[in-house]
């Protein structure tokens, strides 16, 4: 075993409800080393950090790898054969001016429209967050929907490598893995004018020519028998939604007004929150934007395998509908810190509101 394997560890704790996972590992900076960590929901994308701001010599590296470990295994944590392990960035948060094609939302009459129509295609909306992969040389990225460098899976960024040529890939982040469902850039040429159709085979055709697990095309159905057959599949088993992609659209980065060429429709609601302040018995009030105004949206608990999100934190909430009369969520959920989201668009305008149908009822 050589000295980075002796360096690094990854960590579960299983309780109950909580399934959660912790890496640390002394990573080499030049002639120094530093210490990064990962936490997080198991088989979700991993929050990343570093104990070192500086990086230090290998003996004080090595005195704060050992105290974090102490301090989780104290806490029940224990060593485990699997896992996700994590790679940081020293150009972490960086601006990289690319910044995703993002979607509006449509109605359930809409998706049986687009359903019928073959100049769609269909795939799984993934609960997980959106990513693009871009490489260029040796250099690899994760870059967020505000166009920020962080931290990528090592499986992800192994995957990459094996992936030949530079490319940017457009996808959502799911554990260890990359779902893959757009092709920007390939080999110094831009993709972005091409159809979707013309793009999606591209990048199919990336994918294929290396044999690796991490970044995987995502299933697309093109014709209404197979867009039907997928829809009631996703909604058996509980998925989060489904996107439509028109054919023959180009990609055009951020979110269209009204409409668009790209459509998604959650077969739950959820929205982006902002904490307003801390209840006790771990909940937490959330409040939204209304123009100049912070309104509130009820209160929402925070589950056992989820640190409480401090005052100002972004949050993602899964809920049944809104009250029209008080803007407050029915039957909230707890989904976790959005670091990709600003306050400015955690508005009012994201409410579903209960159907009239179900007002009378």
């Amino acid at each position: 075993m050589n000295t980075l394997e002796l360096d690094s560890i990854t960590l579960y704790y299983r309780e109950g409800s909580s399934d959660k996972v912790y890496q640390c590992g002394i990573e080499p900076a030049g002639e120094r080393f530093v210490v990064n960590f990962a936490y997080g929901r198991r088989g979700s994308t991993l929050n990343a950090g570093t104990k070192t701001n500086v990086p230090v010599d290998y003996p004080d590296a090595r005195r704060i790898f050992d105290k974090l470990v102490r301090e989780k295994t104290a806490k029940g944590y224990t060593p485990g054969p699997d896992g996700t392990p994590y790679h940081q960035t020293n150009k972490e948060q960086v601006a990289t001016g690319l910044v995703p094609q993002l979607l509006n939302s449509i109605e359930e009459a809409e998706v049986e429209r687009l359903v019928g129509d073959d100049a769609w295609a269909m795939q799984e909306k993934f609960d997980g967050r959106r990513m693009l992969l871009q490489k260029q040389g040796v250099a690899i990225h994760g870059i967020n929907r505000k166009g920020l460098i962080i931290g990528l899976s090592s499986a992800v960024m192994v995957a990459a490598h094996a992936i030949p040529g530079d490319f940017v890939i457009d996808g959502e982040a799911v554990g260890d893995v990359l779902h893959g469902f757009d092709l920007l850039e390939l080999n110094g040429e831009d993709q972005r004018p091409l159809g979707y159709r013309e793009r999606l085979t591209a990048l199919l055709n990336l994918l294929v020519s290396a044999q690796q697990r991490h970044v995987r095309l995502v299933t697309t159905a093109f014709v209404t028998n197979q867009k039907a057959s997928l829809l009631e599949q996703l909604r058996s088993q509980k998925r989060e939604g489904v996107v439509f992609k028109r054919l023959d659209a180009v990609y055009t980065a951020g979110r269209p007004n009204a409409g668009g060429p790209q459509l998604k429709h959650k077969f739950y609601a959820t929205l982006s929150a902002v904490v307003g302040k801390l209840n006790a018995q771990r909940s937490v009030e959330i409040v939204l934007r209304d123009g100049s105004r912070r309104v509130p949206a009820g209160n929402v608990t925070i589950p056992p395998n989820h640190r409480v999100p401090g005052v100002g934190t972004v949050v993602d909430v899964r809920y049944l509908y809104a009250f029209s009369e008080s803007g407050c969520l029915y039957q909230p959920t707890y989904l976790g810190p959005r670091s990709d989201v600003s306050e400015r668009e955690c508005t009012v305008g994201q409410l579903k509101y209960k159907s009239s149908q179900e007002d009378e009822s």
